[in-house]
């Protein structure tokens, strides 16, 4: 296939403007380069086109400053013609039966192959599997180009870390894991990200780059059910898991603390291990310590609502017509992201135990399987007066922790910070 070149008018066209896409899109436009972002929702282009962010580490003056330095956001692939660079940014998450969900990744590789200029770098920043820019990606775009990964083109992958609501590590000074499907595709690769991040790491690979990246959040996964558990067992025995754990993060090596909680959230923790163990099972190899982690992280929920059961019947109230309060949404404190949040399995334990749930956050935060008689609240104090219990399952900083220990009849914080005789921690 021969296509004409109309030569570039963008260094880089990002497909997929969320938490990955749009600070990607921000960093590379403070660094001078054109940039174009290609969505599929047409309410985010619109947005951004008006200078609105739906992404709370790009505030809407940073758009701003995008528009000003040429900036575009829009639904047409055919934007992608224009590009030296595409990098495809969309999400990856599981399916109805808890298995990896490319779909968004296969889309966007074919809206980038029907459009692709000769000599172009694609570069896949989306998390999944090893051997996923090899074996989806890379067969989508020579099918769809007639050419060569390359040859006439340049592939690459080069794994997202971003945090959000992390102001010390943003794209600029994390380091930057790059590979390519050749030795000039990684070079391709290395000089694009060169023009605004600081570090990059060399993979010897595309596979070695995407195992490096599930295994950062594997780690997380494996650790944070490794305290999840401990915390379980300390309150079996009656001994301060936050104690013992400020103990053991004094040592100066050897040691890397987590903090236990109600239950894993956020777009990479609880998936990412699950890419890992469904690549290790079509390979015949069992990564049984992932599937312990899982069973931990996702007993942790109905854990939480056992533990506020149990501290109900401590005052002599029962859990079923009790009013709970949940207080904290997100899977982080600080941000408005509730993606996998553990809060929908707590209000969903709770309330198949005959509570009624109530729910509180600062943020506009929206999550995903709610019971349909949990009722979001919009007044914090009155709301905490109220309820027979109040559970902190995020620690914002909006919340006033002394006066939540003081105002609410009984508390159970599962993030270890509140103190006082009415209160109960993880």
């Amino acid at each position: 296939m021969t296509r004409p070149d109309p030569g570039a008018s963008f260094d880089a066209v990002v497909v997929g403007l969320g938490y990955v896409g749009l600070p990607l899109a921000s960093r590379a436009c403070q660094a001078g380069l054109t940039v174009a972002g290609l969505d599929i929702r047409a309410e985010v282009a619109a947005g951004l086109s008006a200078g609105r962010s739906h992404v709370a580490d790009v505030p809407d003056a940073d758009v701003a400053d995008m528009l000003d330095n040429g900036f575009v956001a829009t639904t047409d692939p055919a934007v992608v013609a224009e590009a030296d660079t595409v990098v495809i940014c969309v999400p990856t998450g599981l399916d109805e039966h808890g298995r990896p969900d490319l779909g968004a990744v296969r889309a966007a590789a074919t809206a980038v192959a029907a459009h692709l200029r000769v000599g172009a770098l694609v570069v896949l920043e989306s998390t999944s599997y090893p051997g996923t820019t090899d074996e989806v990606v890379r067969p989508i775009l020579e099918r769809g180009t007639g050419w060569r990964a390359g040859e006439e083109f340049h592939l690459a992958f080069s794994p997202e870390r971003i945090d959000p609501g992390n102001g010390r590590f943003t794209v600029r000074n994390t380091p930057k894991v790059i590979s390519g499907h050749t030795p000039l595709c990684a070079k391709n690769c290395a000089a694009f990200y060169d023009r605004f991040v600081d570090t990059l790491v060399i993979a010897r690979g595309t596979r070695e780059a995407e195992l490096a990246k599930l295994l950062e959040n594997a780690y997380r996964y494996v650790n944070i059910a490794l305290v999840n558990e401990l915390a379980m067992f300390c309150h079996h025995l009656g001994i301060d898991v936050w104690d013992v754990l400020h103990c053991a993060g004094t040592k100066p090596f050897g040691f890397a603390p987590f903090s236990p909680g109600p239950g894993v959230g956020g777009h990479c923790i609880p998936v990412d291990p699950r890419y890992l163990a469904a690549k290790a099972a079509a390979e015949g190899f069992g990564f049984g310590l992932l599937d312990a982690a899982t069973r931990v992280n996702t007993r942790m929920p109905a854990y939480v609502a056992g533990r506020a059961g149990a501290l109900l019947a401590e005052y002599g109230r029962p859990v079923a017509g009790a009013r709970v309060l949940l207080l904290g949404l997100t899977y982080k404190p600080d941000v408005p992201d509730a993606r996998e949040s553990p809060a929908a399995g707590v209000a969903g334990a709770l309330a198949d135990h005959g509570a009624t749930v109530a729910l509180h956050d600062p943020h506009d935060a929206v999550v995903a399987g709610l019971p349909a008689t949990a009722e979001k609240v919009g007044e914090l104090w009155p709301a905490v007066r109220s309820a027979d219990l109040t559970i902190l399952l995020q620690d914002h900083q909006t919340y006033d922790l002394g006066r939540l220990a003081a105002e609410a009849k009984l508390l159970l914080d599962t993030r270890g910070k509140a103190f006082g005789e009415r209160v109960r921690r993880l």
